[in-house]
């Protein structure tokens, strides 16, 4: 995965404007606080709300 370090510092979760972080797989950024996986499609992050997965405990 090849997202840039820089850039996923000043992203924010669409929804509720929290921090986000990468999950293990290095594949998705994570929002804890709403609890939805943001998909990384050819290194390209998918900020959008509707296509988010809610992330199940």
């Amino acid at each position: 995965m090849t997202l840039d370090r820089e850039l996923l510092e000043i992203l924010a979760c669409p929804k509720c404007k929290g921090e986000i972080h990468l999950n293990t797989a290095e594949d998705g950024l994570i929002c804890d606080t709403c609890r939805l996986l943001y998909e990384i499609r050819d290194d390209i992050p998918i900020m959008l709300i509707d296509e988010a997965t809610e992330i199940k405990d």
